[in-house]
């Protein structure tokens, strides 16, 4: 059965939340303006499930209407009662390239102690690419937290300020394979020579899946 506006907003207005998101995920069967329309007023639904898919949809409809994707990202982010909905926010925020909204993602992590949605705001910085996140991505690698070192240590990579060399070098000894693996990729994101100099080491690491990730941007960067 084909989708059509119609149809959708009629499971979406259904009392079964199982219909709701249903009726989320077959908005892409619509066009970006009618399914824009359709999903604003459920991303403050009760179900925090669909809340969820919504917002999280919102990555790739937002671009019909980013004035009022942000307004309502930003309360989400600001005031959804569920971390994993604040988490989606960020990483919707930094997927529409909302680099207007980095003063905020900077503010709810500093105000926060909820490790999701830290995690989500620095996983997100990278995507964002706004060269403030900076300070933050190594406040964030300077934290007690492996899983905010690691998601900085990507996002460092990604954001590809040379300043980040420095700071990442130390991690070449890192006790956590994963996190090594994550400074390789980000290493050879980067790249040159001091860069190079540490992923020459990493090629001989104890961890096969360490050592190869390295081999390639040593191969790659010649």
């Amino acid at each position: 059965m084909t989708s059509t506006p119609e149809s959708v907003k009629k499971l979406l207005y259904s009392e079964d939340f199982g219909d709701r998101i249903r009726g989320i995920n077959e908005l892409r069967n619509l066009s970006p303006d009618d399914a824009f329309e359709l999903i604003i007023p459920v991303i403050a639904d009760d179900n925090v499930r669909v809340r969820y898919a919504a917002v999280s949809q919102l990555d790739t409809l937002g671009g019909a209407d980013l004035a009022k994707s942000k307004e309502v990202l930003l309360d989400r982010l600001y005031n959804d009662p569920e971390s994993d909905v604040r988490a989606a926010a960020a990483d919707a925020i930094a997927g529409l390239k909302m680099t207007e909204a980095y003063p905020d993602l900077e503010k709810v992590y500093n105000s926060t102690d909820d490790w999701l949605i830290q995690f989500s705001i620095v996983a997100a910085l990278g995507e964002l690419g706004d060269s403030r996140g900076f300070l933050l991505l190594e406040k964030a690698l300077n934290s007690d937290n492996a899983l905010l070192q690691t998601a900085s240590i990507s996002a460092l990579g990604e954001l590809g300020d040379h300043r980040a060399i420095d700071l990442l070098l130390p991690f070449v000894d890192n006790d956590d394979w994963q996190i090594r693996h994550r400074l390789a990729q980000a290493l050879g994101r980067l790249g040159g020579e001091k860069a190079q100099g540490a992923l020459q080491k990493l090629t001989n690491d104890k961890s096969d899946a360490v050592a190869e990730e390295a081999k390639n941007y040593v191969t790659d960067n010649g």
